[in-house]
């Protein structure tokens, strides 16, 4: 008899601890607090504390990419080297190359593409000084830089802006605009230029938008407004130091870029893969 009591008296007490669980349970901690511990998930029983960064190492302008942001945008790959701190080391790298008796104070730098004559798409970096274009090639791999161009800014006399266009028996084709910068109106490519997909005497050069630019707005701050802020400095060079015997003053044009180029296999297969950036492929970096 004496057992039975003792029995009865245990159940009531599992019975009111088990009420009192189901009281707390049900207090006004959120969904997630009143789920039993056995029914969640197991990443979700021990989950370690994240780690923040202080913030002398966050960066409210920083224009790295995460890996994040690369899996969100339709397989943008590894552009830039998936090291941290590759871009910033690049500006700092071709600033450095900047001569200042000749091309003046950097203004700014953009990450853009350059479209050469056969619709090759090439990675560059380029420096608006108050005296020069600068057009770099830069590995991203090595953070080495493998060629530089330099245009004078009183020599450039017209920008012309729009979308891309190819003759009408041509196989070729290019979405998005361009912006093509002259130098030299009045003289125009010789027939064995056009033909010749290394030939570099061109009087012009065209850029378009680089993949990374709808990334972040970081990444199209280095992308947009190109085109007015090498508009401004060419037109206070025309002012300070005019070209004899040409026309001071940059002309603007909204017109198509075109591209004569009829069929270009090699461009394709290179601008599908984009072999015209250093980037990480695999084992490799090229």
């Amino acid at each position: 008899m004496a057992d039975a009591e003792d029995e009865g008296v245990k159940g009531s007490e599992a019975q009111q601890q088990q009420l009192e669980e189901v009281q707390l349970s049900s207090s006004p901690a959120g969904p997630e607090a009143a789920q039993p511990v056995a029914d969640r998930p197991e990443d979700a029983q021990e989950r370690p504390a994240e780690s923040v960064a202080p913030p002398s190492q966050r960066s409210a302008l920083s224009v790295e990419p995460t890996l994040h942001q690369f899996k969100m945008r339709n397989d943008t790959r590894a552009f830039l080297s998936p090291q941290p701190g590759t871009l910033n080391q690049a500006i700092k790298d071709v600033e450095a190359l900047v001569n200042e008796e000749v091309d003046g104070s950097v203004r700014s730098v953009w990450l853009m593409a350059e479209v050469d004559h056969w619709n090759n798409e090439k990675e560059r970096l380029v420096v608006i000084t108050d005296l020069s274009l600068l057009v770099f090639k830069y590995d991203f791999m090595m953070f080495n830089c493998d060629q530089m161009q330099r245009i004078p800014l009183n020599f450039v006399d017209r920008i012309s802006h729009g979308t891309f266009s190819f003759p009408k028996r041509s196989l070729l084709q290019r979405a998005g605009e361009g912006v093509r910068i002259f130098w030299d109106r009045l003289r125009e490519p010789s027939f064995t230029s056009k033909w010749n997909p290394f030939a570099t005497d061109f009087p012009f050069i065209t850029f378009t938008y680089h993949p990374v630019r709808n990334i972040s707005d970081a990444f199209a701050a280095l992308c947009d407004k190109f085109r007015e802020q090498l508009k401004d400095a060419a037109q206070k060079v025309h002012a300070m130091k005019p070209v004899p015997g040409k026309a001071n003053g940059v002309l603007v044009l909204n017109q198509p870029i075109h591209i004569e180029a009829y069929v270009g296999f090699m461009s394709f297969l290179g601008n599908e893969n984009k072999l015209g950036y250093c980037m990480a492929r695999g084992n490799l970096g090229f």
